[in-house]
């Protein structure tokens, strides 16, 4: 029987995948088990060419050693064989599936915060992107004005899939009942973060929240385990909406100065 050589890269930092598999492969692989969390394969390199890899120092240094397998996704080497030339894989999630994407939900009912975030975050965006040696994107949530919202698979697509996800939560209004006061936040806004809260990890996650003086009240759920930021004014986002993002994105070691 034939021998079908599966490609793998090994991924020392993020890079969106498309852009890795451009590269020559590091590993062939053959595959002799596969299973829901982890892959059994012989390795068909030579061993000398495995044992001076960046990639194997690594391994024996006790780094996480993250592969891209073509058609089976991303995993992290668990065990190496040298003498058999087998290697053990276990299924991992990983940033590297993620694309170059900063996705923002506004809102459109209070005008005034619009105003003020949306060239502000424009501007923060094409100025990392000038630094990061993978360039950045700003998405926005689309938001018809006669006809009621739509999410398409492309816009939870492209929510999943962003490196961070930033909202508007900037309440629209409030309203009383028995026991408190609740701030309103746009129904369009808070569709897409209920999505981007279910899909993403808190460290992917930017509420964004304009004080108002007309309106107080309590936030209408927790969101205590997600970044937020509140600004007063467009002079006080300015000051801190850049360095913010500029420090969440440092997990994913794409900016170079």
């Amino acid at each position: 029987m034939a021998i079908i050589a599966l490609r793998a890269w090994y991924l020392e930092q993020y890079e969106p995948i498309r852009e890795v598999i451009k590269k020559p492969c590091d590993l062939r692989l053959s595959r002799n088990s596969l299973l829901k969390t982890g892959m059994r394969a012989d390795f068909l390199n030579d061993r000398s060419e495995i044992e001076v890899s960046d990639w194997f120092g690594s391994y024996l240094e006790g780094v996480r050693v993250e592969f891209y397998i073509e058609g089976s996704g991303f995993y992290i080497i668990s065990n190496i064989d040298l003498v058999s030339q087998e290697i053990y894989f276990t299924k991992q999630e990983s940033l590297s599936g993620l694309e170059p994407i900063i996705y923002y939900s506004p809102q459109t009912e209070y005008p005034t915060a619009t105003e003020i975030i949306l060239p502000i975050l424009e501007t923060t965006v094409a100025q990392l992107s000038a630094r990061s040696r993978v360039p950045l994107t700003l998405e926005i949530a689309s938001r018809p004005q006669d006809s009621p919202l739509r999410i398409s698979r492309s816009q939870l697509k492209n929510i999943r899939k962003s490196l961070l996800y930033i909202a508007d939560a900037t309440p629209i209004a409030s309203v009383t009942g028995e026991n408190q006061t609740s701030l309103l936040l746009s129904s369009n806004t808070c569709v897409e973060i209920g999505y981007g809260m279910e899909s993403k990890d808190n460290g992917q996650i930017l509420l964004l929240k304009m004080e108002r003086s007309d309106i107080s009240g309590q936030f209408p759920f927790d969101v205590s385990g997600y970044k937020e930021l509140s600004f007063k004014d467009e002079s006080e986002l300015q000051k801190t909406l850049p360095q913010l993002i500029s420090t969440l994105l440092k997990r994913f070691a794409i900016i170079t100065n």
